[in-house]
């Protein structure tokens, strides 16, 4: 399985990794994506950007490990795992996760499987700013009950 992994500050295209991730490969049969975007409310109404922080070495390790694990419980042809770091703003794309497999079913499982590891395991911190103040989002349950699916 081919996995790449990239943690940037630079935004990237929506179309980001498709011809890479094809290739001219004929054994794909099917690429799921998930693009996360920053939205405009969270614990406030109205966010007006985001900090994004991360443990360098470490993150690109965690993707790395998270990309690996979808590898060996399905079978996909190629993991990319993109994420932005740094100051963004409502709209702006965070994260894009592509996976490519012989099969949609295995490529579906593992995207949504990544994103779930992602949001609980990977070291990012969110600092968002807002009319009330600037504040650290706190990690939802709902994010570690959609994690534990998998055990």
């Amino acid at each position: 399985m081919e996995l790449r992994v990239s943690i940037q500050t630079a935004p990237f295209d929506m179309a980001h990794g498709y011809a890479s991730v094809l290739d001219e490969r004929t054994d794909i049969g099917a690429v799921v994506s998930f693009t996360g975007l920053v939205r405009d409310f969270n614990e406030t109404p109205d966010v007006i950007g985001l900090t994004l922080e991360h443990y360098p070495g470490m993150t690109e390790r965690t993707l790395e490990a998270i990309g690996r694990e979808a590898g060996e419980r399905w079978a996909l042809n190629a993991v990319t795992i993109v994420h932005r770091v740094g100051e963004l703003a409502p709209g702006d794309p965070i994260v894009r996760v592509l996976v490519a497999s012989a099969h949609r079913r295995d490529a579906f499982l593992a995207c949504d499987f990544i994103m779930d590891y992602l949001k609980t395991q990977a070291p990012f911190w969110k600092k968002e700013r807002s009319a009330q103040g600037d504040y650290w989002v706190k990690e939802r349950d709902s994010d570690q009950q959609d994690a534990g699916r998998w055990s």
